[in-house]
């Protein structure tokens, strides 16, 4: 794929374990030639799932995808607890109170973590402290304190009790550590915990099962259809104005369009061919152009 081809898209990718959402990033950049790429939301190293990358153009839209709920796969690792919260850390704590455990009880306990949380990130985390990521704070022996945020569980499913593991479903805002939610989930049982795995499975309304794998990108397979996103349909969540070419030419100077259109504060103003013209907002009627994508 060209940098002219891929211009401006999203591309779903199936991230593996074991590499870092940047290098993702790199590999995708490298593979198809494109100049700018970006991801939409960062998946820890021993993590996979679904990253929504931006291509060309279409990174100035991340942000707009960058506040979708996620869902996630997990298998929870009761009795063990880690530094990182994760397989890669340092075990910290040990104990065997998980023995006592019963599936009904697990279930029961991780029904009530559903709704809104506060929770604060893990200290190894991307989440910036001074600039700097907490996690190289971390290993450069500095002491981090991380404030806690609200999150939204939005559904946490027990789908198999085989202990000392659970395995789980999570539906959840953006911003939700599912690290940090089974840590909890083993607070509230009386016991230590990590997560051995984990995976996403949805971005808002981008699903995995339609990802390109890494090594197919790799390997110059082609992308199929189901992972390439147009700009257009990737903002679909968003409320959309279609323009003519008059209004699309004055739009794509920067100048504001009368239109008529309800007010919104982030809106879509796209050609009937559903070629992206700008992002912006509607006041009073007319269209505030933010972000231009269309040349005049």
């Amino acid at each position: 794929m060209s940098e002219s081809s891929a211009s401006m898209g999203m591309l779903l990718v199936d991230k593996p374990a074991g590499i870092t959402s940047h290098d993702v990033v790199a590999v995708v950049r490298r593979s198809l030639g494109v100049k700018k790429a970006g991801h939409a939301g960062t998946l820890d190293p021993f993590a996979t799932g679904l990253l929504v990358l931006g291509i060309g153009r279409a990174t100035r839209l991340l942000e707009y995808l960058a506040g979708a709920d996620k869902e996630y796969e997990a298998t929870a690792r009761l009795g063990v607890a880690t530094d990182s919260q994760d397989p890669e850390g340092a075990v910290i704590a040990e104990d065997d109170c998980w023995r006592e455990l019963t599936a009904d009880r697990i279930r029961m306990v991780a029904g009530g973590m559903v709704g809104s949380l506060l929770q604060s990130p893990p200290v190894y985390s991307a989440v910036k402290v001074g600039g700097v990521p907490a996690h190289r704070r971390v290993r450069r022996g500095e002491s981090v304190e991380l404030p806690p945020r609200e999150v939204i569980v939005r559904a946490f499913e027990v789908v198999e009790v085989d202990l000392p593991e659970v395995h789980f479903r999570v539906a959840c805002s953006s911003g939700t550590y599912v690290r940090s939610l089974g840590v909890e989930l083993g607070e509230r049982l009386g016991t230590a915990c990590h997560l051995t795995a984990l995976r996403r499975s949805r971005v808002g309304g981008f699903d995995v099962r339609d990802a390109v794998g890494l090594e197919e990108v790799v390997g110059g397979r082609g992308i199929p259809g189901q992972a390439w996103i147009d700009a257009v349909s990737a903002l679909a969540h968003l409320p959309r104005v279609v323009v003519d070419s008059g209004d699309a030419a004055m739009l794509a100077t920067g100048k504001k369009v009368p239109n008529g259109a309800p007010d919104c504060g982030v809106a879509v103003f796209a050609l009937p061919d559903d070629r992206l013209v700008a992002v912006g907002a509607v006041r009073d009627g007319v269209l505030e152009p933010r972000k231009v994508f269309h040349n005049a």
